[in-house]
Protein backbone atom coordinates (compact mmCIF):
# COMPACT_ATOMS: atom_id res chain seq x y z
CA UNK A 1 0.00 0.00 0.00
CA UNK A 2 0.97 3.59 -0.37
CA UNK A 3 0.26 6.55 1.83
CA UNK A 4 0.63 9.40 -0.65
CA UNK A 5 -2.13 11.89 0.24
CA UNK A 6 -1.70 13.60 -3.12
CA UNK A 7 -2.45 10.44 -5.10
CA UNK A 8 -5.80 10.51 -6.86
CA UNK A 9 -9.24 10.87 -5.30
CA UNK A 10 -9.94 9.25 -1.97
CA UNK A 11 -13.04 7.26 -1.12
CA UNK A 12 -13.84 8.47 2.42
CA UNK A 13 -17.24 9.85 1.42
CA UNK A 14 -18.28 6.40 0.15
CA UNK A 15 -17.02 4.28 3.05
CA UNK A 16 -20.22 4.34 5.09
CA UNK A 17 -22.28 3.10 2.18
CA UNK A 18 -19.56 0.58 1.30
CA UNK A 19 -19.49 -0.84 4.84
CA UNK A 20 -23.29 -1.11 4.86
CA UNK A 21 -23.23 -2.81 1.43
CA UNK A 22 -25.35 0.00 0.01
CA UNK A 23 -23.29 0.84 -3.09
CA UNK A 24 -23.98 -0.42 -6.60
CA UNK A 25 -21.68 -3.33 -7.46
CA UNK A 26 -19.44 -1.35 -9.81
CA UNK A 27 -18.92 1.42 -7.28
CA UNK A 28 -18.28 -1.09 -4.47
CA UNK A 29 -15.65 -2.75 -6.66
CA UNK A 30 -13.97 0.62 -7.24
CA UNK A 31 -13.86 1.31 -3.50
CA UNK A 32 -12.52 -2.18 -2.75
CA UNK A 33 -9.72 -1.75 -5.29
CA UNK A 34 -8.87 1.68 -3.89
CA UNK A 35 -8.69 0.31 -0.34
CA UNK A 36 -6.06 -2.19 -1.47
CA UNK A 37 -3.70 0.58 -2.53
CA UNK A 38 -4.42 3.50 -0.19
CA UNK A 39 -3.30 3.37 3.44
CA UNK A 40 -5.24 6.52 4.32
CA UNK A 41 -8.58 5.20 3.09
CA UNK A 42 -7.90 1.71 4.45
CA UNK A 43 -7.39 3.23 7.93
CA UNK A 44 -10.59 5.25 7.53
CA UNK A 45 -12.39 2.06 6.46
CA UNK A 46 -11.34 0.30 9.68
CA UNK A 47 -12.79 3.17 11.74
CA UNK A 48 -16.05 3.31 9.79
CA UNK A 49 -16.46 -0.47 9.90
CA UNK A 50 -15.91 -0.48 13.67
CA UNK A 51 -18.55 2.21 14.14
CA UNK A 52 -20.99 0.40 11.85
CA UNK A 53 -20.49 -2.81 13.84
CA UNK A 54 -21.90 -0.99 16.88
CA UNK A 55 -25.13 0.08 15.17
CA UNK A 56 -27.05 -3.12 16.03
CA UNK A 57 -26.30 -2.48 19.71
CA UNK A 58 -28.23 0.79 19.72
CA UNK A 59 -31.75 0.85 21.06
CA UNK A 60 -34.59 2.60 19.26
CA UNK A 61 -34.35 5.35 21.88
CA UNK A 62 -30.65 5.81 21.12
CA UNK A 63 -31.45 6.12 17.42
CA UNK A 64 -34.05 8.84 18.06
CA UNK A 65 -31.57 11.04 19.96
Amino acid sequence: MTADPGEGPHMRQLLGAYVLDALPAAEAHTVARHLQSCDRCAADYVEVAAAAALLPLLSEEDLRE
